[in-house]
């Protein structure tokens, strides 16, 4: 969460970013061929912008290891997370792209740094960025985050499933992290009392993780979308899927990221995931991920 607030974040492993560095032998150093067929692009780095994300993440990692031209190389990026849909996919090719390329480059960066270049990047896409997704993606582990201060490592006391669902809206995060920003300027009082709420929510999830009692994160998920629509992040589809894992047995559900769109998440009995997904699939969801968290 933003403004100040706590918020717990966790991997989904069964979807990834992958970056791979080929060096071109044959090339003159500053030739770099960057190619990411699932947005259909396959360009020279000198015909980008400088403020496309890729080429911002490329040029900002040979700054930090001291390179003024890079070694002839093909950079290819391949990514199975779905875009603009609360799961991180941007953080997620800039994370691979960095770490990868940084050791290409000679010059690993680690995890700290990634996540910190990572984030400068996050700012071309989304404006004013809490710094989740970076974190918890370099660092591929559950974390409690509040923006400014050290990151905490969460321990998951006992794993636990969740299911995923995919409204197929894309929603670009900066739209509505605008959107809040100009309600709470208009409404700042009532937005702060929602903000802690969401805060006092995320403090109770962390002590529940780490305590393994699953049971309790059920009702806390609950009333964080609750919240979430107050804050008017959430949409007719969201909550319509939200629903729908109830009716199928979900202990608890939400919405994921930053709304209006991209996917909901549902806390499921292992032996009921399964049938979670089907009711989310035939109720409209363009996709789902069964997920398992602490293993």
């Amino acid at each position: 969460m933003v403004y100040g607030r706590p918020a717990v974040a966790v991997p989904v492993t069964q979807v990834a970013v992958k970056a791979s560095v080929t060096s071109n032998q044959e090339g003159s150093p500053g030739n770099v061929r960057v190619q990411a067929p699932g947005i259909h692009l396959n360009a020279p780095l000198s015909a980008l912008p400088a403020h496309h994300p890729l080429a911002a993440a490329i040029r900002r990692t040979a700054e930090i290891a001291g390179v003024s031209h890079i070694p002839a190389c093909s950079i290819r990026v391949n990514s199975t997370i779905p875009v603009a849909a609360g799961m991180g996919s941007s953080a997620a090719v800039s994370v691979a792209v960095i770490r990868a390329l940084s050791a290409f480059l000679g010059y690993p960066l680690n995890n700290e740094q990634i996540s910190r270049l990572a984030f400068e990047i996050e700012k071309i896409h989304h404006g004013t960025p809490s710094g989740i997704d970076n974190t918890v993606i370099t660092y591929g582990r559950p974390v409690y985050f509040v923006k400014g201060l050290p990151i905490q490592q969460l321990q998951v006391g006992r794993p636990f499933t969740i299911v995923i669902g995919d409204t197929g809206i894309h929603s670009p995060t900066a739209h509505t992290v605008g959107d809040v920003h100009d309600a709470w300027q208009a409404n700042k009082d009532g937005y702060e009392a929602l903000f802690d709420s969401t805060g006092a929510i995320a403090d109770s999830a962390r002590q529940a993780l780490e305590a393994g009692a699953i049971e309790l994160l059920g009702p806390l998920m609950d009333a964080n979308h609750g919240l979430l629509r107050k804050l008017g992040v959430s949409c007719t589809e969201l909550d319509s899927l939200v629903l729908v894992a109830h009716k199928a047995g979900a202990l608890g559900a939400k919405l994921s990221g930053g709304g209006r769109g991209g996917n909901m998440i549902a806390l499921a009995q292992p032996e009921r995931a399964e049938g979670i997904a089907a009711a989310l699939k035939e109720a409209g969801a363009v996709r789902t991920i069964i997920t398992q968290v602490g293993k």
